[in-house]
């Protein structure tokens, strides 16, 4: 049973991740102790124990005398994580393929249905949340905690990324993807479920320019508006 701190900081977590989702908080954002604990009105101590277990999994940034930050993650670090989400995610649909039973269908059509019904009204932060939360709903399934650790921890860096790095307007998911995985996963269908999963992570990749910018020499005497002098050479 949860006590009352460990719910605090469980809620915490929970809506930081949740505005993360929505990408209501940016890369970089600083979160302040007292700030947070005056928001949820709980102590220090238990925002402080929320912060540590988002810094566990990557999704906040600690430094010594700076405090937290919602992480920032480099073209690297994304494609890294991004080529993770391609080992995991084909053999989490592989595996629910052969092992999906008739409420567990049922869940995944109820969220497709969400992920419509905010579509159409228009409510992009709740779609884009829906559409990331797709990803945890799969790994929940399975039944398996710590890839819904793992998936939670990748997702919320690929929104942080997609702040980062979208080209141009990133919009959320495209409707069919998500419930084509879902159609050849309920038809016990694993290996084209994976490869639909493939597909959609290469698109999720494509929004972005995770091309490292060139190296540009500088022109010291350029930059800081200074004409060089012309050197004089000896007369023989």
């Amino acid at each position: 049973m949860l006590t009352t701190d460990s719910a605090a900081d469980a809620a915490i977590r929970h809506r930081i991740l949740q505005a993360i989702f929505e990408r209501r908080l940016p890369p970089g954002e600083k979160l302040t102790e007292e700030r947070l604990a005056e928001l949820f009105s709980v102590s220090r101590t238990i925002v402080r124990h929320a912060l540590v277990r988002l810094a566990q999994d990557g999704i906040v940034a600690q430094r010594r005398n700076h405090g937290a930050t919602v992480a920032a993650p480099t073209r690297s670090e994304t494609r890294q994580f991004l080529a993770v989400r391609r080992m995991v995610e084909p053999a989490i649909v592989t595996q629910l393929a052969g092992m999906l039973n008739a409420q567990d269908a049922s869940r995944l059509r109820d969220h497709l249905a969400a992920e419509n019904a905010a579509r159409k009204s228009g409510d992009r932060p709740t779609l884009v949340r829906l559409t990331g939360e797709f990803h945890l709903l799969l790994a929940e399934l399975t039944q398996n905690n710590v890839l819904v650790r793992l998936l939670t921890e990748l997702q919320a860096l690929t929104c942080l990324a997609i702040l980062l790095y979208a080209r141009g307007e990133h919009e959320a998911c495209p409707p069919d993807e998500h419930s084509q995985i879902v159609a050849a996963i309920i038809a016990g269908e694993g290996k084209q479920a994976a490869a639909l999963m493939l597909k959609h992570l290469d698109h999720v990749e494509a929004e972005m320019d995770l091309s490292e910018p060139a190296a540009r020499s500088v022109d010291l005497a350029e930059a800081l508006g200074i004409r060089p002098r012309k050197i004089r050479t000896a007369k023989g």
